[in-house]
Parts: structure tokens; sequence; C-alpha cells
């Protein structure tokens, strides 16, 4: 029996919901994943609690060695966070999911279980900035090397492939740029050269995308973005087949990279509104862009649900709606954006995402600040690029303040 079955928790419980039925995603959402108690609590329990105790020493025996299934340690076995793992693998049409700390901790964790010396990552250089820095300055401390290909140039994805490479990274939607990756395509060539893809579905969720239906073998999350959606708590996943996440597990039971009992919960209640919550993220998106791609101050808009954006018709076939970001570049390069995000009013100024607040940043300073210069600029990140991650508000008043800058 594997680290992992210790995660299958409360099996004594009396009512297990949704887990192995097919539901559609909203029911998902709100119903998977929970093993009610014998308390016959409706909603979800949080247990903060350190450690468990046993009804006797052969118990603990037992437990610990795998023969019986409980809980031994909130480091890598908790009742509140097995209920979101489960709830969160229900959506993706995962086998597996493992929660940790923090999305960077997530990739971290999947690195460090899957990869070793001498190895080689080949990513998209239009990735999150602390995922280059991962790359770049730890990983390639100890001998795993990284090279970085255009998103959406398979030809530059088959050219950097080496003896070495063991995994592919992409994002799709990338940020901030939110170009759109043939995750099939992409899939195909890992999958020939016998290396994984793993794919950050975070600015989608899998309310939109499930990048394994594509062929992807692990999918990475920060919860701290859309499924937690108000930005209260910091969380990561790992999803994919049991093979690769009871890896993950390893790493997670032995460095504790862990999310807390308490953080759990509230992305447990997250899930229950995602589907409602992206789909108007994404109406106000698509307003928004239409609306900045007709402003005199704005060089362009980067958007795939606008039908002159280079992933627009891949999106369409990905992607249930083209999701809740976009960037715009104004004229005037630092000087022109500042002005623009300074003017602001209402918009939250934060390099945070996912939100229902509408947050607006200037990536060049903020998300991508510690990257290279050349590679940020060969990744399209210029100046004048602002991103806006676009909240639930009435997107007239979105407007509105955004008018202060760019009519001015």
């Amino acid at each position: 029996m594997s680290d992992k079955t210790l995660k299958n928790n409360l099996k004594n419980g009396e009512h297990v919901e949704l887990w192995d039925e097919p539901q559609g995603i909203q029911t998902l959402g709100v119903r998977a994943g929970y093993t009610r108690t014998q308390e016959r609590e409706h909603n979800e329990a949080i247990f903060t609690t350190s450690s468990y105790v046993f009804e006797s020493a052969e118990q603990a025996a037992a437990i610990f060695t795998g023969d019986e299934e409980g809980n031994i340690y909130t480091r890598f076995t908790n009742p509140t966070v097995s209920a979101f793992e489960r709830r969160l693998a229900a959506l993706e049409g995962a086998q597996a999911c493992v929660a940790t700390s923090s999305g960077m901790s997530a990739i971290l964790s999947v690195c460090i279980a899957l990869l070793e010396g001498g190895d080689h990552i080949v990513s998209s250089r239009s990735i999150f900035g602390s995922s280059i820095t991962l790359f770049n300055k730890y990983m390639g401390k100890f001998g795993v090397a990284t090279s970085y290909v255009d998103l959406t140039d398979i030809d530059s994805w088959e050219s950097a492939m080496l003896p070495e490479t063991k995994m592919l990274f992409l994002e799709t939607p990338s940020n901030p740029l939110v170009e759109v990756a043939d995750i099939s395509a992409i899939a195909k060539l890992a999958h020939d050269n016998d290396c994984l893809l793993v794919v950050d579905n975070c600015l989608c969720t899998p309310a939109l995308q499930q990048p394994l239906s594509y062929g992807a073998d692990l999918v990475v999350h920060s919860a701290t973005k859309y499924i937690d959606g108000q930005g209260r708590a910091l969380g990561g996943a790992v999803l994919g087949d049991e093979k690769y996440i009871d890896e993950v597990f390893g790493v997670l039971r032995t460095t504790g990279p862990s999310m807390s009992p308490f953080n759990a919960w509230i992305f447990l209640k997250g899930l229950e509104t995602l589907s409602l919550r992206m789909n108007q993220h994404c109406q106000n998106a698509m307003a928004l862009a239409q609306w900045l791609s007709e402003q005199e101050k704005v060089n362009k808009v980067f958007y795939p649900g606008l039908a002159d954006h280079a992933g627009h018709e891949l999106a369409k076939k990905q992607q249930r709606l083209f999701g809740g970001v976009l960037s715009f570049e104004v004229k005037g390069g630092r000087t022109g954006a500042w002005n623009v995000i300074n003017q602001t009013r209402l918009l939250s100024i934060t390099a945070n995402l996912g939100d229902a607040k509408t947050t607006i940043t200037h990536p060049a300073t903020t998300t991508h600040g510690r990257v290279d210069e050349e590679e940020r600029i060969k990744a399209g990140i210029t100046d004048g690029l602002i991103r806006i991650a676009v909240g639930i508000e009435n997107v007239e008043d979105i407007i509105s303040d955004l008018s202060r800058g760019l009519l001015s």
C-alpha cells in the first residue's frame, strides 16, 4: 500500500458526497469529495489538529505501516485537506491530488519528486516570474537545466528537446499576455520523447479547462487565485495519475510544504462558487477587452476572446470561456502605464489575481521584476504593458475607473 492511501480519510463516516459518480461541474464543485463524519454535519468540518489518537499500540503500528487506513500527522494527513483534494481532483478529472502550501510549492514539489541532477526542462518563457527564478536559480543549483521557448511555436519546443529532457512545463493561457498553447500537440511531443507535460491551469481553473483531458500528465494550481476567489488564503495543488502523485506526496510527507486545514476549508468554500464566479469574470473581461480595443491611448489588447487574438480559435476549442485576465499595452512606456494605474480609484493595485475585486498591475516591475531584462523582453512584457485580473464588480464601474487615465 502506497503512502497516498493514507490520504483516503474518514472511511467510517456516514456519507461520502458524489465522488465516483459522473456529475456536472457545478454539482461537483458543491458536493464532491467530502466524507461526512458521525456528527452528521451539513457544512464541511475543519479539523484543526496536528496529530491523531490511536486506540492501541497495535493500531498505531498498522496505520504507520499503511496496513490500516487512518490519519497520522497533519503535515501529510488531514480530513479537511483531503476533502479539498478529492473535490479538486473530481473537477479536474484527475485520479489523485496533493494540496500544498502555495502554488510555487506545488511546482517545487513536482520538480523535487520527478527530476534529478542532469535532467533537463523545456519550459515556455511565458510563465510566472517566480517559476523562472525557481528553474534558473534553484533547480539549476542542483544540476537541472532549463531551456525556454515560445509557448505557441511547436517547432521551438521540438528543437529544444534533448536526450536529457524529462519535463515540459507551460501555463495556458499564459501570464500576463494570455497566449494559448496547443496542449494536445505539446503533450504528443512530450510523450513521443518519454517526457512529462506539466500544465499550470491557474488562469482557467477546471471550470474552464481540463488539461489532463488533452494529454497533460500533471496539472498544478495556485489555489490562492480563482479557487479561493476572494484573496483570503495561500495554497496550491498538484493533480494527475496516482503513480506521479504518490511521488509528490512523498515529498510533501518528508519536507512539509503542507496546506493548513483552515485554508483547505476556505478553498472548499471557494470551489462551491467557482463555476459561477468564472462565468462573471469572463463576461466582464470580454466587455472590458472590447472597450479597451477602442481606446486611442491603447496600442494593443491581449485577450483570447477577441477575434484578432492569435489563440482565439484554439481557446474556443480548449476552453469553455476565455478567462478573466487580460493585458493591454499603452502609449508612453512605463510612464504611460504608471499614469493609468495611478489614476484608478476603484481597482486594487496589487499583483494578485483571481479575486472578486478587479486588480491592476505593471508586470515589468512586479510579477516579472526579478526576471532578466532580456528574457522579459523576449516574453513580450514591455514597459507599457498593464495586466488586469477582471473582478465581478459591475463592468461599467471598472470601465469608468480606467477612463480616468485613458480618456484624460
